[in-house]
């Protein structure tokens, strides 16, 4: 396979667009901890908050390793451009799939995260509904353990 200079640097604008979503996510969950640190303080019934809190707290540490792999990827990108500047071609190539499986595994984590997402506003919503809606995911589930059964 060959690899030019434009092979990494057509994924620079889509980590950079990622990782303003991977922001956009942490700072909304950063205002949503916020807001729950002061309902902790005011009400008497913590058991659902506390749910709540546990779920965001997960939620925060995908997001930082999401921002993390994908940070990486970046780096490795511009290493796969500077090895390539410097004829370093199998450093390249290599350096390059890094960059590639780092990006999957940030996304991969973001999946996850989404996932986690969905569950703690089913726990929202458990609150007002009095009951968990189930997901797709877990609907799924339930039918290939069914089908385990058989």
């Amino acid at each position: 396979m060959e690899i030019s200079f434009n092979t990494p640097a057509i994924l620079f604008p889509a980590i950079s667009l990622l990782m303003l979503a991977y922001t956009n996510r942490f700072v909304a969950l950063a205002s949503l901890a916020r807001k729950l640190h002061d309902e902790y303080g005011n009400q008497e019934s913590k058991a659902l908050l506390v749910g709540q809190i546990r779920s965001l707290r997960k939620r925060i540490n995908y997001i930082r390793y999401m921002q993390g792999f994908g940070v990486l990827s970046f780096l490795l990108c511009v290493i796969c451009m500077y090895s390539i500047y410097s004829g370093w071609m199998d450093a390249a190539k290599m350096v390059f799939a890094a960059s590639l499986v780092s990006l999957l595994v940030s996304l991969f984590i973001s999946l996850i995260e989404i996932i986690q997402s969905t569950r703690a506003l089913e726990l929202e919503l458990s609150d007002v509904e009095g009951l968990v809606e189930e997901n797709l995911f877990s609907q799924f589930l339930k039918k290939t353990k069914g089908d385990d059964k058989k």
